[in-house]
Protein backbone atom coordinates (compact mmCIF):
# COMPACT_ATOMS: atom_id res chain seq x y z
CA UNK A 1 0.00 0.00 0.00
CA UNK A 2 0.89 3.38 -0.25
CA UNK A 3 1.46 5.86 2.78
CA UNK A 4 2.85 9.21 3.02
CA UNK A 5 5.87 9.45 5.64
CA UNK A 6 7.66 12.10 7.04
CA UNK A 7 11.05 11.18 7.31
CA UNK A 8 12.91 14.38 8.61
CA UNK A 9 11.83 17.40 9.36
CA UNK A 10 9.66 18.75 6.33
CA UNK A 11 11.02 15.88 4.02
CA UNK A 12 7.62 14.04 3.06
CA UNK A 13 8.04 11.26 0.89
CA UNK A 14 5.22 8.90 -0.61
CA UNK A 15 6.56 5.44 -0.25
CA UNK A 16 5.00 1.83 -0.37
CA UNK A 17 4.47 -0.31 2.62
CA UNK A 18 3.14 -3.67 3.20
CA UNK A 19 -0.10 -4.52 3.70
CA UNK A 20 -1.64 -4.90 7.92
CA UNK A 21 -2.50 -7.90 8.85
CA UNK A 22 -6.51 -9.32 9.24
CA UNK A 23 -7.83 -7.18 12.18
CA UNK A 24 -7.48 -8.61 16.04
CA UNK A 25 -10.44 -9.20 18.09
CA UNK A 26 -12.07 -5.74 18.82
CA UNK A 27 -10.78 -4.21 15.41
CA UNK A 28 -11.40 -3.00 12.32
CA UNK A 29 -9.54 -2.67 8.72
CA UNK A 30 -10.20 0.73 6.87
CA UNK A 31 -9.57 1.85 3.78
CA UNK A 32 -8.41 5.80 4.59
CA UNK A 33 -10.38 7.81 1.58
CA UNK A 34 -9.54 10.93 2.52
CA UNK A 35 -7.85 12.90 4.91
CA UNK A 36 -7.78 17.01 5.91
CA UNK A 37 -5.06 19.40 6.87
CA UNK A 38 -4.75 21.11 10.27
CA UNK A 39 -1.91 22.81 12.19
CA UNK A 40 -1.05 19.95 14.07
CA UNK A 41 0.32 18.60 10.50
CA UNK A 42 2.21 22.05 10.40
CA UNK A 43 3.64 21.55 13.64
CA UNK A 44 5.04 17.68 12.88
CA UNK A 45 6.15 18.54 9.84
CA UNK A 46 8.21 21.23 10.75
CA UNK A 47 9.76 18.66 13.81
CA UNK A 48 7.71 20.31 16.54
CA UNK A 49 6.08 17.26 18.19
CA UNK A 50 6.02 18.40 21.66
CA UNK A 51 6.25 14.47 23.06
CA UNK A 52 8.43 11.58 22.18
CA UNK A 53 8.27 10.36 18.55
CA UNK A 54 10.59 8.32 15.83
CA UNK A 55 10.79 9.16 12.09
CA UNK A 56 9.90 7.41 9.44
CA UNK A 57 6.09 8.98 10.70
CA UNK A 58 3.18 8.14 8.75
CA UNK A 59 1.46 11.32 8.70
CA UNK A 60 -2.43 13.00 8.90
CA UNK A 61 -4.21 12.62 11.92
CA UNK A 62 -7.83 13.95 10.41
CA UNK A 63 -9.76 11.42 8.08
CA UNK A 64 -12.33 9.69 6.63
CA UNK A 65 -11.91 6.00 5.83
CA UNK A 66 -13.98 2.99 4.63
CA UNK A 67 -14.57 -0.12 6.78
CA UNK A 68 -12.68 -3.10 5.26
CA UNK A 69 -13.19 -6.10 7.15
CA UNK A 70 -13.95 -6.79 10.94
CA UNK A 71 -12.08 -8.47 14.00
CA UNK A 72 -13.68 -11.02 16.18
CA UNK A 73 -16.23 -9.41 18.47
CA UNK A 74 -17.05 -6.03 16.86
CA UNK A 75 -20.53 -5.73 16.55
CA UNK A 76 -22.06 -2.39 15.03
CA UNK A 77 -20.22 -1.84 12.06
CA UNK A 78 -19.93 -3.71 8.59
CA UNK A 79 -17.56 -4.07 5.56
CA UNK A 80 -18.07 -1.44 3.51
CA UNK A 81 -19.41 1.03 5.85
CA UNK A 82 -17.96 4.72 5.73
CA UNK A 83 -16.59 5.77 8.78
CA UNK A 84 -14.34 8.93 10.67
CA UNK A 85 -11.77 6.98 12.64
CA UNK A 86 -10.91 9.14 16.34
CA UNK A 87 -7.27 9.96 16.34
CA UNK A 88 -6.29 10.16 20.14
CA UNK A 89 -4.69 6.82 20.87
CA UNK A 90 -7.47 6.72 23.73
CA UNK A 91 -7.20 3.90 26.72
CA UNK A 92 -10.75 3.36 26.96
CA UNK A 93 -10.62 2.13 30.51
CA UNK A 94 -10.11 5.18 32.26
CA UNK A 95 -12.66 7.55 34.11
CA UNK A 96 -13.11 10.07 31.15
CA UNK A 97 -12.82 7.53 28.74
CA UNK A 98 -15.92 5.30 30.20
CA UNK A 99 -18.07 8.93 31.19
CA UNK A 100 -17.65 9.54 27.14
CA UNK A 101 -14.75 12.27 28.09
CA UNK A 102 -12.45 10.63 25.32
CA UNK A 103 -10.40 13.96 24.87
CA UNK A 104 -9.53 13.87 28.77
CA UNK A 105 -8.08 10.00 28.58
CA UNK A 106 -5.54 9.41 31.78
CA UNK A 107 -3.63 7.21 29.75
CA UNK A 108 -3.78 8.73 26.19
CA UNK A 109 -0.70 7.05 23.99
CA UNK A 110 -0.53 10.26 21.67
CA UNK A 111 -2.28 11.66 18.57
CA UNK A 112 -2.22 9.88 14.95
CA UNK A 113 -0.27 11.38 12.32
CA UNK A 114 1.85 13.56 15.03
CA UNK A 115 3.02 11.24 17.81
CA UNK A 116 2.53 7.63 15.60
CA UNK A 117 1.55 6.93 12.53
CA UNK A 118 -1.47 8.48 10.89
CA UNK A 119 -4.21 8.42 8.47
CA UNK A 120 -2.13 8.97 4.96
CA UNK A 121 -2.18 5.55 4.28
CA UNK A 122 -3.78 2.79 2.46
CA UNK A 123 -5.10 0.63 5.10
CA UNK A 124 -4.71 0.15 9.05
CA UNK A 125 -6.23 -1.46 12.17
CA UNK A 126 -7.81 0.24 14.37
CA UNK A 127 -9.77 -0.73 17.39
CA UNK A 128 -13.56 -0.50 16.51
CA UNK A 129 -15.13 1.28 19.25
CA UNK A 130 -12.79 4.42 17.89
CA UNK A 131 -14.88 4.22 14.81
CA UNK A 132 -17.80 6.63 14.17
CA UNK A 133 -19.93 5.98 11.62
CA UNK A 134 -20.96 8.83 8.49
CA UNK A 135 -24.68 9.10 8.18
CA UNK A 136 -25.78 8.95 4.41
CA UNK A 137 -25.68 11.91 2.56
CA UNK A 138 -22.72 13.21 4.03
CA UNK A 139 -19.61 13.63 1.12
CA UNK A 140 -16.25 12.05 1.51
CA UNK A 141 -14.62 15.10 1.70
CA UNK A 142 -16.99 16.72 4.13
CA UNK A 143 -16.71 13.91 6.48
CA UNK A 144 -12.68 14.21 6.57
CA UNK A 145 -13.11 17.17 8.73
CA UNK A 146 -15.28 15.95 11.09
CA UNK A 147 -12.85 14.51 14.22
CA UNK A 148 -10.21 17.60 14.44
CA UNK A 149 -12.73 20.99 12.82
CA UNK A 150 -16.00 19.96 13.06
CA UNK A 151 -15.42 17.98 16.98
CA UNK A 152 -13.08 20.91 17.74
CA UNK A 153 -15.67 23.71 17.11
CA UNK A 154 -18.67 21.56 18.42
CA UNK A 155 -16.92 21.31 22.05
CA UNK A 156 -15.64 24.46 22.35
CA UNK A 157 -19.11 26.19 21.20
CA UNK A 158 -21.68 24.38 22.75
CA UNK A 159 -19.77 22.16 25.55
CA UNK A 160 -17.68 24.45 27.07
CA UNK A 161 -18.86 28.45 25.68
CA UNK A 162 -22.21 27.03 26.22
CA UNK A 163 -23.31 29.25 23.14
CA UNK A 164 -27.58 29.88 22.91
CA UNK A 165 -29.38 31.01 20.04
CA UNK A 166 -29.26 34.78 19.73
CA UNK A 167 -26.19 35.38 21.39
CA UNK A 168 -23.71 37.34 19.71
CA UNK A 169 -20.00 35.56 19.42
CA UNK A 170 -17.00 36.84 17.98
CA UNK A 171 -14.67 34.66 16.28
CA UNK A 172 -11.03 35.22 15.32
CA UNK A 173 -9.08 33.77 11.80
CA UNK A 174 -12.77 33.78 10.12
CA UNK A 175 -11.67 32.18 7.56
CA UNK A 176 -9.31 29.36 8.78
CA UNK A 177 -10.67 25.79 9.00
CA UNK A 178 -11.95 25.97 12.63
CA UNK A 179 -12.69 29.47 12.43
CA UNK A 180 -15.41 29.02 9.60
CA UNK A 181 -16.71 26.01 11.06
CA UNK A 182 -17.28 28.01 14.20
CA UNK A 183 -19.40 30.78 12.07
CA UNK A 184 -21.33 28.10 10.44
CA UNK A 185 -22.06 26.75 13.41
CA UNK A 186 -23.42 29.89 15.19
CA UNK A 187 -24.68 31.21 12.36
CA UNK A 188 -27.30 28.20 12.45
CA UNK A 189 -28.42 28.82 15.67
CA UNK A 190 -29.40 32.34 15.11
CA UNK A 191 -26.11 34.01 16.32
CA UNK A 192 -24.55 37.47 15.45
CA UNK A 193 -20.87 37.06 14.77
CA UNK A 194 -18.24 38.97 14.66
CA UNK A 195 -15.27 37.39 12.07
CA UNK A 196 -11.86 38.58 11.92
CA UNK A 197 -9.50 37.98 9.19
CA UNK A 198 -5.99 39.30 8.10
CA UNK A 199 -7.10 40.83 4.37
CA UNK A 200 -9.69 42.04 2.09
CA UNK A 201 -9.84 38.71 0.32
CA UNK A 202 -10.59 37.04 3.45
CA UNK A 203 -13.31 39.50 4.18
CA UNK A 204 -14.51 39.51 1.09
CA UNK A 205 -15.21 35.86 1.48
CA UNK A 206 -16.36 35.86 5.16
CA UNK A 207 -19.40 38.24 4.11
CA UNK A 208 -20.28 35.60 1.89
CA UNK A 209 -19.78 33.11 4.37
CA UNK A 210 -22.39 34.97 6.28
CA UNK A 211 -20.59 36.96 8.82
CA UNK A 212 -21.82 40.16 10.10
CA UNK A 213 -19.41 41.98 11.36
CA UNK A 214 -15.74 41.59 9.72
CA UNK A 215 -12.52 43.10 11.14
CA UNK A 216 -9.57 43.06 9.13
CA UNK A 217 -7.23 42.91 12.33
CA UNK A 218 -4.44 44.60 10.68
CA UNK A 219 -5.86 47.87 9.83
CA UNK A 220 -8.87 47.77 12.82
CA UNK A 221 -9.05 47.30 16.60
CA UNK A 222 -11.56 44.36 16.88
CA UNK A 223 -12.33 45.16 20.66
CA UNK A 224 -13.39 48.48 19.44
CA UNK A 225 -15.63 46.95 17.02
CA UNK A 226 -17.22 44.48 19.32
CA UNK A 227 -18.14 47.26 21.87
CA UNK A 228 -19.48 49.12 18.85
CA UNK A 229 -21.67 46.52 17.50
CA UNK A 230 -23.04 45.76 21.05
CA UNK A 231 -23.75 49.53 21.95
CA UNK A 232 -20.55 49.04 24.70
CA UNK A 233 -22.36 46.26 26.19
CA UNK A 234 -19.29 43.53 24.90
CA UNK A 235 -20.17 40.23 23.07
CA UNK A 236 -21.15 36.67 24.71
CA UNK A 237 -18.74 34.97 23.75
CA UNK A 238 -15.23 35.11 22.32
CA UNK A 239 -14.00 31.58 20.03
CA UNK A 240 -9.83 32.49 20.47
CA UNK A 241 -7.17 30.57 18.87
CA UNK A 242 -4.78 32.99 18.24
CA UNK A 243 -2.91 33.30 21.58
CA UNK A 244 -0.92 35.64 22.59
CA UNK A 245 -1.95 38.73 19.55
CA UNK A 246 -5.67 38.70 20.41
CA UNK A 247 -5.89 37.76 24.37
CA UNK A 248 -6.28 40.96 25.56
CA UNK A 249 -8.60 42.18 22.92
CA UNK A 250 -10.05 39.46 23.43
CA UNK A 251 -10.98 40.13 27.28
CA UNK A 252 -11.71 44.10 26.50
CA UNK A 253 -14.52 42.30 24.22
CA UNK A 254 -16.28 40.20 26.56
CA UNK A 255 -19.32 41.71 28.38
CA UNK A 256 -19.87 41.32 31.97
CA UNK A 257 -19.51 37.70 32.81
CA UNK A 258 -18.51 37.24 29.33
CA UNK A 259 -16.95 33.46 28.08
CA UNK A 260 -13.87 32.80 26.17
CA UNK A 261 -13.13 29.64 25.00
CA UNK A 262 -9.42 28.94 23.40
CA UNK A 263 -7.87 26.04 21.71
CA UNK A 264 -4.74 27.07 20.18
CA UNK A 265 -1.86 29.59 20.38
CA UNK A 266 -0.65 30.14 16.87
CA UNK A 267 0.95 33.69 17.52
CA UNK A 268 2.51 32.39 21.47
CA UNK A 269 1.85 30.92 24.31
CA UNK A 270 2.48 33.42 26.92
CA UNK A 271 0.00 36.91 27.03
CA UNK A 272 -0.72 38.96 30.19
CA UNK A 273 -4.21 39.21 32.03
CA UNK A 274 -5.44 41.69 33.98
CA UNK A 275 -6.67 39.95 36.82
CA UNK A 276 -8.43 42.82 38.14
CA UNK A 277 -10.85 43.14 35.51
CA UNK A 278 -11.24 39.12 35.26
CA UNK A 279 -12.83 38.83 38.66
CA UNK A 280 -14.36 42.60 38.63
CA UNK A 281 -16.15 41.58 35.58
CA UNK A 282 -17.05 37.78 36.52
CA UNK A 283 -15.25 36.76 32.86
CA UNK A 284 -14.81 32.83 32.36
CA UNK A 285 -11.95 31.29 30.27
CA UNK A 286 -12.02 27.59 29.57
CA UNK A 287 -9.27 26.01 27.45
CA UNK A 288 -10.70 23.56 25.25
CA UNK A 289 -8.25 20.85 23.50
CA UNK A 290 -9.70 18.15 20.94
CA UNK A 291 -13.29 16.66 21.35
CA UNK A 292 -15.31 13.05 22.12
CA UNK A 293 -16.45 10.27 20.10
CA UNK A 294 -19.23 12.17 20.92
CA UNK A 295 -18.74 15.30 19.45
CA UNK A 296 -18.08 13.46 16.41
CA UNK A 297 -20.90 12.00 16.33
CA UNK A 298 -22.66 15.16 16.55
CA UNK A 299 -20.61 17.04 14.14
CA UNK A 300 -21.69 14.45 11.57
CA UNK A 301 -25.26 15.01 12.01
CA UNK A 302 -24.87 18.47 12.11
CA UNK A 303 -23.38 18.05 7.98
CA UNK A 304 -26.65 15.95 7.08
CA UNK A 305 -28.51 18.64 8.36
CA UNK A 306 -26.56 21.01 5.84
CA UNK A 307 -24.12 22.59 7.67
CA UNK A 308 -20.81 21.84 5.76
CA UNK A 309 -17.42 22.50 6.28
CA UNK A 310 -15.87 25.09 4.22
CA UNK A 311 -13.55 23.65 1.57
CA UNK A 312 -10.76 25.45 0.49
CA UNK A 313 -8.79 23.02 -1.62
CA UNK A 314 -9.05 18.98 -2.75
CA UNK A 315 -5.50 17.78 -3.66
CA UNK A 316 -4.14 14.79 -4.44
CA UNK A 317 -1.93 12.41 -1.87
CA UNK A 318 0.96 13.61 -3.70
CA UNK A 319 0.21 17.15 -3.49
CA UNK A 320 0.10 16.99 0.46
CA UNK A 321 3.00 19.36 1.58
CA UNK A 322 1.93 21.64 -1.25
CA UNK A 323 -1.12 21.49 1.13
CA UNK A 324 0.92 21.73 4.20
CA UNK A 325 2.88 24.95 2.45
CA UNK A 326 -0.30 26.95 2.08
CA UNK A 327 -1.57 26.07 5.40
CA UNK A 328 1.62 27.58 6.80
CA UNK A 329 1.73 30.83 5.04
CA UNK A 330 -2.09 31.00 5.54
CA UNK A 331 -2.70 31.26 1.59
CA UNK A 332 -6.31 29.38 2.43
CA UNK A 333 -9.77 30.09 3.55
CA UNK A 334 -11.16 27.03 5.08
CA UNK A 335 -10.11 23.85 4.85
CA UNK A 336 -8.02 21.92 2.50
CA UNK A 337 -8.51 17.96 1.99
CA UNK A 338 -5.86 15.17 0.20
CA UNK A 339 -8.09 12.63 -1.54
CA UNK A 340 -6.02 9.06 -1.14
Amino acid sequence: MHALRLLADRDLRLTELPDPPPPAPGEAQIAVRAIALNHIDVWGWRGMAFARRSLPLTVGAEAVAEVVALGEGVAGLRPGQRVVPYGGMTCGTCRACREGRDNLCENVAGVRGFHADGFAQGLMNMPARLLVPVPEGVALEDAACAAITFGTVQHMLFDNARLEPGETVLVHAAGSGIGSAAVRMAKAIGCTVIGTVGDEMKAAKARALGVDHVVNYNTDRFESVARRVTGKRGVDVVFEHVGAATWQGSLLSLRMGGRLVTCGSTSGVSAETNLMMLFQRQLRITGSFGCSLRNIGESLAKMSQGIRPVLDTVLPLERFAEGLARLESRNVFGKIVVTL
